[in-house]
């Protein structure tokens, strides 16, 4: 009989961590080669861990909603050990994270100049934008510590990160009322109270919010925490500028209208205008690489692989982005079934963690719900994001071989978001005005 571990499973490129929500095997029960283990979450999808090995689980790491790293293993799984079980097998107990209360106030001491220290860090060198996992921020909310207060706690994690256990600590401490003294800093010719350091770091103290009037608080859903950190990270790491232009799409919209129920009929899916979009951004990608790149430190990572993220409304009301990989190896028909397939998948909770991750570059249409223009925010790490809007019948001028005359079009209007450190306004305008191009010249006797 031998061992095997079972991993936290890679998740994507950006992802460095992932929290456990369930598990559906526990220590002693018999598992087979790929049935579901666990159920973990990131920040954007959740999904199913499998079993890589059949046998008995033999140990159990990790408690429910604890964070866990890409690549850690997370359990145990003794192979050829599901015949010789015995009824009454020895359940391994998941260990607990302890708070350990320091002996001596020396050591508390020593504890909180740290902090303090930590704290001056963060303040020079912006770190306070830093990711919190979606456990230390529950925790953060249950124990009403606020996002300025977060900011101030030294993480052990990876890149500084804040752990369950610096944040455990941190509220042991602050229960215990070591947090409010005065303790100096290893700089024995100044001292800082931590009081201090936490009123210039705020400029202002917190106080209780009170809601007047007639008004009902609704907490948000684990799913909306997520988007909501991962939108403010995006703007804090991306200079945001919008480019928009206007693109007339009446043949695009007339040819649609004529082939879309034969269409069906023989493809068995129907055709949107999604993907006659994502087929004019591939094309014009191809002609502007640098679009499709992510930026890592002083280093340009162009894409050669071109995967389209679909922003998608799902019933609840929140978004996700699943992902139509290598679509510039796809033709019109194949575009169209994976558009449909993915946003029925996300619409039924059926996403797999590989369906929302390798995106280099997001089409989001906010003309689904109305909206004539839009400025969306970066999807990190891609450097640009387009937005297409309501389609609706306008008076314009058209240029004839009689001459410049007036007539009903179909206009839309399009808009992108790009990341000002590598995309200027020049290739951003450029690439904009190529993909309304595409659609303006789109051919109203194709084949499909």
């Amino acid at each position: 009989m031998a061992v095997v571990d079972l991993i936290m499973p890679k998740l994507g490129e950006s992802i460095m961590e992932a929290t456990i929500l369930k598990w559906h095997k526990q220590a002693g029960d018999t598992v087979k080669m790929d049935e579901t283990v666990l159920e973990i979450a990131t920040d954007k999808v959740d999904s199913e861990v499998p079993s890589t090995a059949a046998g008995v689980l033999e140990e159990i790491l990790y408690n429910v909603n604890d964070v866990v790293p890409i690549g850690t293993v997370i359990a145990r799984i003794r192979t050829g050990a599901a015949e010789t079980v015995s009824n009454n097998p020895v359940v391994s107990t998941p260990p607990r994270t302890e708070v350990q209360q320091p002996a001596q106030q020396a050591v508390v001491v020593e504890t909180i100049q740290h902090t303090v220290a930590a704290v001056q860090h963060q303040s020079s060198n912006g770190s306070a934008n830093r990711f919190y996992s979606p456990l230390v921020l529950n925790i953060a909310a249950s124990e009403g510590i606020s996002m300025t207060e977060l900011e101030k706690i030294a993480g052990t994690g990876n890149e500084g990160r804040v752990t369950k256990k610096d944040i455990l600590q941190y509220v042991s401490e602050r229960k215990s009322g070591v947090v409010s003294r005065e303790p100096v800093t290893r700089n024995t010719d100044m001292v800082i109270p931590v009081a201090k350091v936490e009123q210039q770091s705020t400029g202002q103290q917190q106080v209780p919010t009170n809601y007047s009037g007639n008004v009902e608080i609704i907490e948000m859903d684990r799913m909306r925490k997520l988007i909501a950190d991962h939108m403010v990270r995006s703007k804090h790491t991306s200079p945001h500028v919008t480019s928009f232009t206007e693109a007339d799409v009446t043949n695009l919209v007339q040819w649609r209208d004529k082939v879309k129920k034969d269409f069906e009929k023989r493809e068995g899916t129907k055709i949107t205008f999604t993907p006659l979009f994502v087929e004019a951004i591939v094309r014009c990608i191809k002609k502007f690489p640098l679009i499709n790149c992510s930026l890592d430190g002083n280093n340009i990572i162009i894409k050669k692989d071109i995967n389209i993220g679909m922003a998608t409304a799902l019933p609840s009301g929140n978004l996700i982005v699943p992902v139509i990989k290598n679509a510039d190896q796809l033709n019109l028909v194949g575009l169209a079934k994976q558009v449909n397939n993915l946003a029925d998948s996300a619409r039924n909770g059926k996403l797999k963690a590989d369906d929302t991750t390798g995106g280099t570059f997001t089409l989001t249409n906010v003309g689904t719900f109305g909206s004539l223009m839009g400025t969306p925010i970066i999807n990190q790490p891609q450097v640009a994001i387009m937005a297409v809007g309501a389609i609706k019948k306008r008076p314009v001028v058209i240029e004839t071989e009689a001459g410049d005359s007036i007539a009903i079009r179909h206009m839309m209007y399009l808009s992108m978001s790009y990341d000002h450190r590598i995309v200027d306004g020049s290739l951003g305008a450029t690439f904009l005005t190529a993909v309304a191009k595409e659609l303006e010249n789109f051919k109203p006797d194709r084949e499909y």
